[in-house]
């Protein structure tokens, strides 16, 4: 079963939660205070490959939060 995490508007938390990919983007409430003003947010994630011992960082790129992983933004993966 695939981790999503999800981020709450009303305390300004982010908080992961094991569910079924059918009930990804459903309602779901904060872990924290439980307010259902949530959203789910696309997760950084690390990618190896075995053939040349390289790794890469995947992620959002949205929102000033990292580039597209293409090094546009000048950063070097």
């Amino acid at each position: 079963m695939p981790l999503y995490e999800y981020y709450c508007a009303d305390c300004r938390t982010k908080f992961e939660v094991r569910r079924p990919m059918r009930e990804a983007d459903a309602t779901v409430a904060c872990k924290q205070c439980d307010s259902e003003r949530t959203s789910r947010v696309l997760s950084l994630f690390a990618t190896i490959n075995s053939s040349s011992s390289t790794s890469s960082v995947a992620s959002e790129g949205m929102a000033g939060r990292g580039c597209c992983g293409g090094g546009s933004c000048g950063c070097r993966h």
